[in-house]
This record gives C-alpha cells, sequence and structure tokens, in this order.
C-alpha cells in the first residue's frame, strides 16, 4: 500500500502445440514502472531469445531453461540497474471475474459488459455500437481477452436503456451460461492455418446448448480452435476443442475436434492451473458437438460433489464418463 498500485509479475506462459504455464517471478513491479520492466523483458528476449529457432522462438522456451531465480536476476542487474520489490502473491477474488453485467466504477458510474456469440462483432455492429453509445453519454468501450465488450463511464439511470438499446443489435448484457463461457478463434474462414470452421460452429453450438440445456445449471467454459495453435486458449478451458479433420460415419473425413477436459487458470479462491484432460482417442464430428457437451454435462451436474467445479469433477471421472 505505501507504493500504490502495481502488478504482480509473470513470465514465459505460452500455448500452442507446446503449452507451458507462467512462472511468477516473485516480484512486485510499481505502476510508474510497468514501461520499464516490460522493456526490459521484451530486451531479454531480444538479446538471449531463441529468435533463430522457428520453432523455439518464444520467451517461454528461454524461461523453461534458465529457470526463475535466473532470469530476475539477469533482468534485475543487466537490464533495470537496481533490484525489485518482493512482493507476495496477490489476494484472489471468489470467483472469476469476466466484467459481464452492470458493475459501479469508483466515480459512482456503471460499466456495462456485454457478450457478442462467440466473439463475433460485424462492422455494422460496431457503428451501431458507437451510436449507442454516445447517445447514452459516454464514449469509451473495452475489450477482454475472453472476446467480450466493454461499455464505460454510463450514468445509473442511463443502464436499462443501454442494455436494451445493445441487445437490439446482438449484444448481451444477462447472456446464458452457455453464451457467456463459449469463445472461438477466427477459423477457416479467415485464418490460412486453420482446418476446420469455428465462428459459424460455435454460434450454432450455443444456440443449441441454450435449448437442450437450458435446465441446466453449471459454469463450463468452451474453447473452440481452427488448428492447434490454440489461439482461443484451447488448453486453459472447461471443454478445449482443437480442430482436425476425423472419421465421419460413413469413413470419409470430416471436420471435428480433438477434445481437452478439465484445464483452467487461477483465476480466483480454490482454483489450479493446469491443462486439460486428454482422453486418448477423445474425439467428435462438428456435428456431434452438441450432443456430446450435452451428454457430458448432464454428467457433470448429475456426479458432482457439493461446490464442485466442472474441472475438479473431471479430474476424478472415469474415462468412459468423459466420453
Amino acid at each position: 500500500p505505501e507504493h500504490g498500485p502495481g502488478f504482480d509479475l509473470w513470465v514465459g506462459g505460452g500455448l500452442s502445440t507446446n503449452p507451458m504455464l507462467a512462472k511468477r517471478l516473485g516480484v512486485w513491479v510499481p505502476l510508474a514502472d510497468i514501461p520499464e520492466v516490460w522493456a526490459g523483458v521484451t530486451g531479454i528476449f531480444r538479446d538471449y531469445g531463441y529468435r533463430r529457432l522457428r520453432n523455439r522462438a518464444r520467451l517461454k522456451f528461454l524461461v523453461a531453461d534458465w529457470g526463475v531465480q535466473k532470469f530476475r536476476e539477469v533482468l534485475e542487474k543487466e537490464y533495470l540497474g537496481r533490484a525489485l520489490l518482493d512482493g507476495p502473491p496477490p489476494v484472489l477474488p471468489e470467483k472469476p471475474i469476466d466484467h459481464i453485467g452492470v458493475h459501479e466504477q469508483r466515480d459512482g458510474r456503471r460499466y456495462v459488459g456485454v457478450a457478442p456469440v462467440v466473439g463475433r462483432v460485424s462492422g455494422s455492429q460496431l457503428a451501431q455500437l458507437a451510436d449507442i453509445v454516445a447517445e447514452h453519454g459516454s464514449d469509451r468501450i473495452r475489450l477482454t481477452p475472453f472476446q467480450k465488450l466493454l461499455i464505460l463511464d454510463i450514468e445509473p439511470q442511463r443502464v436499462d436503456s443501454l442494455i436494451s438499446a445493445l441487445r437490439a443489435i446482438g449484444l448481451e448484457a444477462q447472456p446464458s451460461p452457455w453464451r457467456r463461457g463459449t469463445m472461438a478463434c477466427t477459423g477457416i474462414e479467415y485464418c490460412k492455418l486453420a482446418i476446420v470452421e469455428t465462428k459459424k460452429r460455435g454460434a450454432d453450438l450455443v444456440a443449441q446448448l441454450e435449448q437442450r440445456l437450458a435446465d441446466i445449471d453449471a459454469d463450463i467454459s468452451i474453447h473452440i480452435n481452427g488448428c492447434p495453435n490454440a489461439c482461443a486458449r484451447t488448453q486453459v478451458a472447461d471443454i478445449g476443442l482443437k480442430g482436425q479433420l476425423v472419421v465421419g460415419p460413413d469413413g470419409r473425413q470430416v471436420e471435428g475436434f480433438q477434445i481437452h477436459l478439465g484445464g483452467g487458470l487461477t483465476l480466483a479462491q480454490g482454483q489450479t492451473a493446469g491443462f486439460g484432460r486428454k482422453v486418448r482417442g477423445l474425439k467428435t464430428t462438428a456435428e456431434d458437438l452438441p450432443a456430446y457437451v450435452e451428454r457430458i454435462a448432464r454428467r457433470y451436474v448429475a456426479g458432482r460433489a457439493d461446490g464442485e467445479s466442472f474441472a475438479e469433477w473431471v479430474a476424478r471421472a472415469d474415462e468412459e464418463e468423459l466420453r
């Protein structure tokens, strides 16, 4: 508190085909020092990273080889010229925060978080969004890592009107759990690396789950990826889907997904970071995906202990329960 606001520093995280969790340096960085420390971390990668090796040109490989102690020592001695403050880990919230809904700002105004369907918005939607936000007295919109939108600086008496106007253009401040928890990468429509379609598949999946599982009370995140590069973070979702071609019922190759189950990051108290469980041979065709998600969600709800999360249930479930 005597130093003002600041940040805990983690380095070396990354997913794709060689996933690694970031490692905590054990330092506390005051807000004013962020640019200098950021430049130092980036400089280490520039000077010591394996940038000439295409398959290892990521900071995570350097951190894995050096370890946290050496990385911090080099950062402090060679790039900052001073020691960083030791810091305790941050206090985590009781539940993960995704900013959806209405929340109070420090100045008494409100910000409103809304969910597009699997993160897709059109140019016309964005133009309408800009007009609606301006009409409600704000000029600030923010994006989140979960493909959500935040509208800032709304007077309390204008919130209901804003929510209604946003709903009319397909942006929902009170989404279903399935719309709230599902995200997708760009997919084959716009990405040359993708193997399967993702955005439309994701939108169709959300629509079906809202009908099939309207009676289910569960928070289950679904991340849909068109290839192994994990731009939508396959390995750290409750249900992570990696796009690939699979054999369909008639023996021909069709679009489908390899399934990862029970991954997550430490975003709240009691959570443990880890990559999703891969059950041998667990895949689904894109057409059968809604039925699979319904099946696994109902098994979770039927078999969970009191307060048990989806990831915790997956960790102890038999393989057959996960198929």
